[in-house]
């Protein structure tokens, strides 16, 4: 009956998610490599520049293998590559196809840094960063992130001018609402005190008309004895 294939199917394919969903599981929570927040950095020509690498995984590593490689419109080559032992032991480079770059990373306390000094900046070296990494303790999984390198003539100085006159109007704007509020409160405090002497003033001039026109409770009230 298709009714009742159609009920059969429904659990079989929540099954198979279920399963996939496991099997991804651990994929999700294992190697992860950066290269930090920004995904483009600029460096002056001839100066030297650090393009970082950090990588963590949640199963550890043994034998870890690295290699960062660069790529431009018209080149490809792996610059630099190495091994890491373990998570006692530092990065040990392989190999490397220039002497101007340097691995500057350390694994010891827990810093897992692949980064590498790259000095004497060209213009030819304007192009795309990657860091590999392959960990054969979780069946050789392979990450990688990669970050772009611009080498200019001169760095170009950021006009924050508006940013500070935008700070400036904020500033000011805030500082006048604190004093519209400060003022409001002294306000209310002066009308809160002028009401209080008035209520007052009201209480002690009631006393003094009951006791000149002689009410029940005041002195005119009061009679002369009597002389036998």
């Amino acid at each position: 009956m298709p009714g009742a294939r159609d009920r059969g199917a429904a659990p079989a394919r929540w099954l198979g998610t279920g399963l996939l969903g496991l099997f991804l599981l651990p994929m999700s929570l294992s190697l992860e490599v950066s290269v930090g927040k920004a995904t483009t950095i600029y460096a002056v020509n001839g100066t030297e520049i650090l393009l970082p690498c950090t990588f963590s995984s949640c199963f550890g590593f043994q034998d870890l293998y690295f290699w960062w490689s660069y790529n431009s419109s018209d080149t490809f080559r792996i610059i630099i590559d190495g091994t890491v032992k373990n998570e006692k032991s530092d990065p040990k480079v392989k190999s490397k196809d220039d002497d101007r770059i340097t691995l500057e990373g350390s694994t010891k306390e827990k810093m897992n840094n692949i980064s590498i000094l790259l000095r004497n900046l060209e213009f030819s070296d304007t192009g795309k960063y990657t860091c590999h990494v392959r960990n054969p303790k979780e069946n050789n999984i392979h990450h990688q992130a990669t970050i772009t390198l611009q080498v200019v003539d001169k760095l170009e100085e950021v006009d924050n001018t508006v940013t500070l006159i935008i700070l400036g109007v904020v500033g000011g704007v805030i500082g006048l609402l604190i004093c519209i509020l400060l003022l409001k409160k002294f306000i209310a405090f002066v009308i809160k005190k002028t009401q209080e002497k008035k209520k007052e003033c009201l209480v002690s001039s009631s006393g003094n008309d009951n006791t000149e026109n002689g009410l029940p409770g005041s002195k005119a009230e009061e009679k002369a004895p009597t002389k036998v």
